[in-house]
């Protein structure tokens, strides 16, 4: 039986066993999740989690020389900005119109959906210590790469990748004109693959982990939550599921000249582990192994790309942030002109690119975003019981644009 399957039964069983059992009076049950299965599903993650700093540095420098070798950096680097920028305005755009024409926040009453007060004083929190936009670029040029790199999966990964994009700069202009491979090139390819060798002995365990992480979050939730919040769920999942199987598949079949279909099914496997972890850092080390394994992607560009991506490109998160905020204004009686709508895409958009790439990462961000335009903080509170789901789904939206990039970036070396 094939990895994907394998993963695709963990994943159905622990979501239908987690959610039958959610309420039950039975204590023994409740211990197991405790004691076994959550620690089982957090000791794998964390396994990957361990990793992520050591292979995004060797990735991203190993990539930035070979394309400073080539002289192609720059070509690379604006492709990518460009794709970037360019499907995130498309996701926020099918996100707004979504919103318009459904109006799920119409349909709340918010005596059913109590804002839960602790988790609303935690996004406010962590969005009143965001930095502000002169600090947040300043702050991209660490002081301390060592310190950003201790820091990276709290939200200090991005200064960590500058780090790396310049260093990679450096040892590619000091290397020109010499003779043999790199030395310290030769080093981070050996950090890379021992890295990618952990990935792979994990891997081994995903089924069970799978199964462990999502029986504990459907156990722990229910299904009840999403009774009254159900159409702006679906208007998120109807949007992630245009942006995947619409926006993709046409830049893949016009741009980058593949088949939307075969492309999506090179990429089970890494979809189906996104959706699991709601972690583009987590999934990081499978996205660059089925770039280079199934997907035949040159190395150095699906190194720069995907390692970039795995916090720059944020396609879901951008679009959840859009119809998010849109819904809370809804929900409380505010009509947001055009004008504000605009405001709330191109924040959507630039949010996008500094989200943590970890679980609940988007939350500060839509924070931000909602009281720019006059959402009260309290209405987070309806949406922290679902956002858990959303999480999952717009990962692996996120995940699989950063492939998607990937492949329209590096069309013409095929």
């Amino acid at each position: 039986m094939k990895l994907h399957t394998k993963l695709f039964i963990a994943l159905v069983l622990g979501a239908a066993l987690g959610a039958a059992l959610h309420g039950s009076d039975a204590t023994w049950i409740a211990a197991v999740n405790v004691n076994l299965l959550r620690p089982i599903g957090q000791l794998f993650l964390r396994s990957i989690f361990m990793i992520v700093v050591p292979m995004v540095f060797s990735a991203l420098v190993i990539g930035v020389y070979e394309l400073g070798k080539g002289h192609d950096l720059a070509g690379v680097a604006g492709r990518t900005l460009v794709f970037t920028v360019v499907l995130s305005a498309m996701s926020v755009l099918i996100g707004l119109a979504l919103v318009n024409v459904i109006r799920p926040g119409e349909r709340v009453d918010l005596r059913g959906a109590a804002p839960a007060a602790a988790g609303v004083q935690a996004v406010a929190a962590n969005a009143a210590a965001a930095k502000s936009v002169g600090d947040a670029i300043v702050e991209l040029i660490p002081r301390n790469p060592l310190d950003s790199a201790v820091r990276a999966l709290d939200g200090e990964m991005l200064p960590l990748m500058v780090f790396a994009v310049i260093f990679g700069v450096a040892v590619s202009a000091t290397s020109k004109g010499g003779s043999g491979h790199n030395v310290l090139i030769r080093l981070l390819e050996q950090i890379f693959d021992a890295c990618m060798r952990i990935v792979h002995v994990a891997m081994m365990f995903s089924p069970v982990a799978v199964f462990a992480i999502i029986f504990n979050t459907a156990f722990t939730f229910g299904t009840g939550v999403f009774a009254s919040l159900s159409l702006y769920v679906l208007t998120v999942i109807v949007g992630l599921l245009l942006q995947q199987f619409g926006v993709y598949s046409l830049l893949l079949r016009l741009v980058a000249r593949r088949s939307p279909l075969e492309f999506f099914r090179n990429c089970r496997e890494v979809y189906l582990y996104a959706f699991s972890t709601a972690s583009s850092n987590a999934t990081l080390p499978l996205a660059l192994e089925a770039a280079d394994t199934k997907l035949r992607l040159p190395p150095d560009i699906a190194r720069f790309v995907l390692t970039v991506g795995s916090t720059a490109n944020q396609n879901g998160t951008a679009l959840f942030e859009g119809i998010t905020v849109l819904f809370l204004a809804q929900v409380y009686g505010l009509h947001l002109e055009v004008g504000q709508q605009i405001r709330v895409m191109l924040m959507s958009i630039l949010a996008g690119v500094g989200t943590a790439g970890v679980p609940g990462g988007a939350l500060p961000m839509v924070l931000i975003v909602a009281q720019s335009v006059g959402v009260p903080a309290e209405g987070m509170g309806l949406i922290l019981g679902v956002d858990r789901l959303l999480d999952m789904c717009r990962t692996t939206v996120n995940v699989s644009g950063d492939l998607v990039i990937a492949a329209l970036v590096s069309g013409r070396r095929r």
